[in-house]
């Protein structure tokens, strides 16, 4: 179920990697002292997403970020989670050694099993971090297959 939910692609390691060399060029080129190109284009917050029991579990971090400025969506079988962090003050004087927050808006889609209810989606925001709750349907909950266990004859 939850390779269903994020699988594994080369090209968003490649995107990952082509990241880390922007990352250390930028701190190569201005000393240090800027935010990396990828965090000054936005940011996305990191996600998981698990099934316990027979709920579907999606944690987002949002550190910084008052709830009143995150926004919850389904639309079809896509949920997207979308706001901002706002800096409380900006001092335009200041020499940063290293800067990897950014502020500013973000949006993250994320794909949903068919057949979600979103009536029953539930959100809660906690330290940091946003939960949302679902029922998975019936026909996604997990089942415990048996394994039968065949004996070569002599």
């Amino acid at each position: 179920m939850a390779g269903t939910i994020q699988t594994w692609s080369p090209f968003r390691q490649m995107d990952r990697f082509r990241r880390e060399m922007d990352d250390l060029f930028d701190r190569f080129l201005t000393g240090g002292n800027e935010a990396p190109r990828w965090l000054q284009d936005g940011w996305n917050p990191a996600v998981e997403s698990f099934v316990e029991g027979e709920k579907l579990i999606i944690r987002a971090d949002l550190p910084g970020v008052d709830p009143k400025n995150v926004d919850v969506s389904v639309t079809g079988d896509a949920l997207t989670l979308s706001g901002s962090r706002e800096a409380k003050h900006e001092e335009k004087d200041r020499d940063y050694l290293s800067r990897e927050v950014f502020y500013g808006s973000f949006q993250r889609t994320l794909p949903l099993p068919e057949g979600i209810d979103r009536e029953q989606i539930k959100a809660s925001y906690r330290d940091g971090v946003l939960e949302l709750v679902m029922p998975l349907p019936r026909k996604l909950a997990a089942k415990k297959v048996p394994i039968e266990v065949e004996h070569k004859k002599a």
